[in-house]
């Protein structure tokens, strides 16, 4: 596979993007789990979930151009990208949890949530480059 060139600005717009799209469904599968019980955590397990699957396949594809196919090869990456995950979902969780603690309000929560999950996404980026994506070739402002 050939090396990917992306100025660093189009890997951040995109990255950012992608982001956001993860956050939106992390966040509207949050409202739905609570619309339907009032177990924040459990609303937030399945956000965060459904976050991280979608995010999985945008980074996959369009951030570290890995084109490895098959189960054995999804699973194990998708395994590691979970493993990468844990410390930037406790950076998420706790931003959020926290802000619901000190205001008791949806807005500060999700205010929360969007903050931490910014922050654990530029972690995460740096992670899954280092452990997760090691066999994609990802050149960053020309540099192979």
């Amino acid at each position: 596979m050939s090396v990917a060139r992306l100025s660093l600005g189009v890997l951040v717009l995109r990255y950012g993007a992608f982001a956001a799209v993860a956050t939106v469904v992390n966040l509207g599968v949050q409202r739905a789990a609570l619309a339907l019980s009032p177990w924040l955590a459990l609303a937030m397990l399945a956000g965060t979930a459904a976050g991280l699957v979608v995010k999985y396949l945008l980074d996959k594809r369009w951030i570290f151009f890995d084109g490895a196919t098959g189960a054995a090869a999804h699973g194990r990456k998708f395994a590691l990208y979970t493993a990468m995950g844990v410390v930037t979902t406790l950076i998420f969780w706790g931003a959020e949890t926290g802000a619901w603690a000190i205001w008791h309000s949806e807005t500060a929560r999700e205010t929360g949530a969007v903050l931490g999950l910014m922050v654990g996404y530029v972690v995460k980026f740096r992670l899954d480059r280092r452990f997760v994506f090691t066999d994609a070739r990802l050149g960053i402002g020309g540099a192979a």
